[in-house]
């Protein structure tokens, strides 16, 4: 990591503003991935897991997860950052102190800047390389480890449909999951009635090298009935039998395709182009590229409103800084998908949907900080006259300048100073000073994660929001029987 001491660039000013600001960066870079990735790390554990999938190869899905969550928290995390690390000097008035020394908010926006465009190009390589690399890599190794594990996933006592065109049951599986007993298949892929398959012993054999997948039974019968006469009843007796599957059932051709996530910028351009040429819409790739260059802008125009927000006059400029964070998290991704459906209902052109939220925020943002630059200018004078007045009233210099000692026999006799006592109402007092504090940091900290669990749970459902498959109304009582959990 680079010291900032060794940037010539960045002044002391510079330098301490960077190092309040970054460990807050990091604190909610790791908070924001935790708390937005656990759920479908956990999930995806479970599930492999309880397959016998050992745990090397689930620590690897678990890693590849990872990329998927820090495009949404780097920007986040900056906001948030900045927010907290400006809301704490200014808390402890040394953003005051900075004003009445000529340091002007709008100095503060080279840090800021800095640690912007860090974020930016962090954000723009998890988007463009990192995302769709492991996406796929979760993608292969998911899909190879299935495709190893397929002889296994049959439960024994369950009808299970799960192959194409065939119902299977099988009453035991032996422990190694390769061999099964007293099996029922039906087979419905011809065009005539369904075949009855009833065997003492069966098992499935795969070969993924050569593509091949057959279904072996032993010692059973053929159930046959004739279509054209339902009177007719056909059995046929076999020692081993052996039903061959289509292998893209449990093998597709060429592996897992990629989905628009896993897609790299020329990939999406030229899948964009095969679908215009083919008279179909391209807008959800031209909206997926300009994502993955709109959600890092996201870092500046966060910063622009974390400077004009965070640097106030408040002393709990920690906590209600994290609270007004997620609140402006929230609407960004709501002005985001929101535009997103106006694309998609061709209200909006897909080439500017996905930069409105940075237009609209940003222009908020600047506006608000131009204001706080032009009012905090024009109220440094008068609170630097009234300090001046308030400092000289408090020294005692009508001793020194009138040549009166300050000890010995002719010094004027100076009055005891006399300690309160502690009584019963100044400890009421202090406790519930103290008491107001705890529920003022309980309050804001349940605000700020309760945010955090809408935002991530509003990602998620926006897809089945917009694509119609429910609305605003449900949404929103999802969210009200959702948050006591």
């Amino acid at each position: 990591m680079v010291e900032l001491q060794s940037l010539p660039m960045l002044r002391t000013i510079d330098r301490y503003i960077l190092r309040e600001t970054l460990p807050m960066v990091f604190l909610s870079l790791l908070l924001f991935t935790f708390m937005l990735m656990i759920p479908p790390i956990m999930d995806v554990a479970q599930a492999l897991l309880t397959k016998g999938v050992d745990g090397w190869t689930v620590a690897q899905l678990m890693a590849l997860l990872i990329p998927q969550g820090l495009g949404i928290t780097i920007p986040m995390a900056v906001l948030i950052g900045l927010l907290m690390g400006l809301g704490r000097i200014s808390g402890d008035r040394e953003a005051v102190a900075l004003q009445a020394c000529g340091v002007s908010m709008a100095r503060l926006l080279r840090p800021v800047a800095v640690l912007a465009v860090l974020g930016t190009v962090a954000t723009c390589y998890t988007l463009i390389v990192a995302l769709p690399d492991a996406n796929q890599a979760f993608r292969e190794i998911t899909y190879r480890t299935m495709a190893a594990r397929a002889e296994d996933e049959v439960s024994e006592r369950v009808f299970d449909p799960s192959l194409p065109g065939l119902m299977l049951y099988v009453r035991d599986v032996d422990l190694q999951g390769t061999g099964w007993t007293e099996v029922f298949l039906a087979d419905a892929r011809g065009d005539g009635q369904p075949l009855i398959h009833v065997a003492n012993e069966g098992r499935i054999v795969l070969d993924q090298e050569n593509r091949v997948v057959d279904i072996v039974l032993e010692n059973g019968a053929t159930h046959r009935v004739n279509a054209d006469d339902p009177a007719t009843y056909d059995v046929s007796r076999f020692e081993r039998s052996v039903l061959s599957l289509d292998p893209d059932t449990i093998f597709p051709d060429g592996g897992p395709q990629r989905g628009l996530t896993e897609l790299t910028i020329p990939e999406l351009q030229a899948q964009a182009a095969e679908m215009r040429a083919s008279g179909v819409s391209d807008h959800n790739q031209i909206m997926e590229i300009h994502t993955k260059f709109s959600i890092p802008t996201a870092c500046l125009v966060f910063a622009i409103i974390a400077l004009a927000l965070g640097v106030t006059n408040r002393k709990d400029g920690k906590l209600a800084s994290f609270a007004l964070g997620i609140g402006v998290i929230f609407a960004y991704y709501v002005l985001m998908f929101g535009a997103k459906a106006m694309a998609k209902g061709a209200l909006v052109s897909p080439h500017l949907a996905m930069w409105l939220p940075n237009i609209i925020l940003g222009s908020l943002g600047l506006a608000l900080l131009l204001w706080r630059i032009r009012s905090t200018e024009r109220a440094v004078l008068p609170w630097l006259s009234k300090a001046s007045r308030l400092i000289k009233a408090s020294l005692p210099l009508s001793n020194v300048h009138s040549g009166e000692p300050s000890s010995g026999p002719g010094a004027p006799a100076r009055k005891p100073v006399v300690s309160p006592k502690i009584g019963v109402s100044l400890v009421r007092l202090l406790d519930f000073y103290v008491t107001k504090q705890y529920l003022q940091l309980i309050a804001l900290s349940f605000v700020g994660l309760l945010g955090v669990f809408y935002i991530s749970t509003f990602v998620d459902l926006s897809d089945k929001l917009f694509k119609g498959q429910t609305n605003l109304f449900l949404m929103l009582e999802y969210f009200w029987h959702a948050t006591p959990q």
